[in-house]
């Protein structure tokens, strides 16, 4: 552990905010740009198609990229071939088509899947949009697709006022529910908005918290959704009723209420325990010391919200979370840099690289078990992308061979928790 060189994936011309994974089409989606600032820094999404080379490498190649016109991708959700990009103040909505020149000589179905209706949401017409239309690969910029067979069709479908802020409108997160029939986003004004999709009809839209919302998640099955925000708060709600507040400091009884503030939630699945739920939770200081004191991931009971398991993360404040699929692992990106994989049954350190990354990591992706039908994970019992401001995306693999360490520690683990 520690400082090491982890080679780059992929550098794109402008900063990275967002990463994720289409098992689906078996695409990488990163996007990110300079926003609207004349400095020539291009706004786009890039498509990669990821290979795995040997057992545990990996290589990246540009298959397309799509310009996003004056405004930065900052976060980022994926379902059923719809990616839903936060960009300022709006939520656009793209479909995404992958393809290859054998397969368009097939007559596609119209609109191809789902279908959005107009409705309360604005539309834009023309070449390119905001939200973007680009047809296919092949009628564009051939320096941005990887050959003449694999063809990437990018078709803007709909803007989304996501937030309201009169200052400065900002959507800060986006999310599909695990069953793709809600879209839900929260922004700088504080509120809650959830829609139905994909027919895009508003079914909430209410306060969740004093200020800016930092996260959120929604449970299997859509029961509960957890916020959380800068006012100190995570939040449980049902529908758009409050259910209760979670408290992660009692955890620690000698410590104060607002010395921390929630920065992040995930849900995530429990492993041979198919009707088990967690959720996790990170906590970062609310003000920084001449002594930087540590963060905290929290593990709760995904169904009871009773807290489970606190751990200290490093001294290093958390600026992004990710879970692996099969909830076995949580990844975490840092301000400085540094990207780290936990167990997440013991919130244990696993791997960590020190200012793998020269900026601050802004997103996390784990790579599924298969892409698009194919083993992607190789020799590897986990793989995690991640990107940052300074615009490289790099992939951190953990081999097999850390396996017996893996289960040494659940051993030791399970041991210490009968002893109690």
């Amino acid at each position: 552990m520690g400082k090491r060189r982890v080679p780059d994936l992929y550098r794109a011309p402008f900063p990275l905010y967002a990463i994720k994974v289409d098992s689906k089409s078996g695409l990488v989606i990163t996007a990110g740009g300079g926003g609207a600032s004349k400095t020539g820094i291009k706004n786009a999404v890039h498509f990669l198609d990821l290979q795995l080379v040997g057992e545990q490498q990996y290589s990246a190649s540009l298959l397309h990229s799509h310009d996003t016109d004056l405004r930065a991708t900052v976060n980022m959700a994926i379902g059923d071939g719809t990616i839903a990009a936060g960009q300022d103040g709006t939520c656009c909505l793209m479909r995404v088509r992958h393809f290859t020149l054998k397969e368009e000589g097939k007559t596609p179905a119209k609109g191809g899947g789902n279908s959005v209706p107009h409705g309360n949401v604005r539309r834009r017409a023309g070449k390119v949009d905001k939200c973007g239309q680009d047809g296919a690969a092949a009628s564009g910029d051939m320096t941005d697709t990887k050959d003449e067979t694999a063809h990437i069709s990018v078709t803007g479908l709909a803007e989304l006022q996501s937030d309201l802020n009169p200052q400065d409108p900002f959507q800060k997160v986006v999310r599909f529910s695990p069953d793709l029939s809600l879209l839900l986003t929260g922004g700088t004004d504080g509120h809650i908005r959830v829609w139905e999709f994909p027919s895009l009809k508003k079914k909430f839209d209410f306060k969740a918290h004093k200020g800016e919302i930092e996260d959120l998640d929604i449970s299997p099955e859509n029961k509960h959704l957890v916020t959380v925000g800068r006012d100190f708060a995570c939040c449980v709600w049902s529908g758009n009723q409050l259910a209760m507040g979670l408290k992660w400091h009692e955890t620690l009884p000698q410590m104060a209420e607002k010395t921390y503030r929630y920065m992040a939630c995930r849900y995530g699945k429990v492993e041979d325990q198919k009707e088990a739920l967690r959720l996790y939770t990170v906590q970062i200081p609310h003000k920084r010391d001449r002594r930087p004191p540590p963060c905290y991931l929290t593990k709760w009971d995904g169904k009871s919200f009773l807290p489970m398991l606190t751990a200290p993360c490093g001294t290093e404040v958390i600026s992004s979370l990710a879970i692996s699929d099969s909830g076995t692992f949580l990844g975490l990106g840092t301000v400085t840099g540094s990207v780290a994989i936990y167990i997440a049954f013991s919130l244990q350190k696993l791997y960590y690289v020190q200012q793998s990354h020269g900026l601050v990591v802004t997103d996390l992706a784990f790579l599924p078990d298969t892409l698009k039908g194919k083993n992607i994970k190789g020799n590897n019992e986990t793989a995690l992308l991640s990107v940052a401001v300074d615009s490289r995306c790099q992939v951190h693999a953990v081999s097999n061979r850390s396996k017996s360490c893996h289960v040494l520690t659940y051993l030791i683990y399970s041991a210490s928790i009968q002893g109690c």
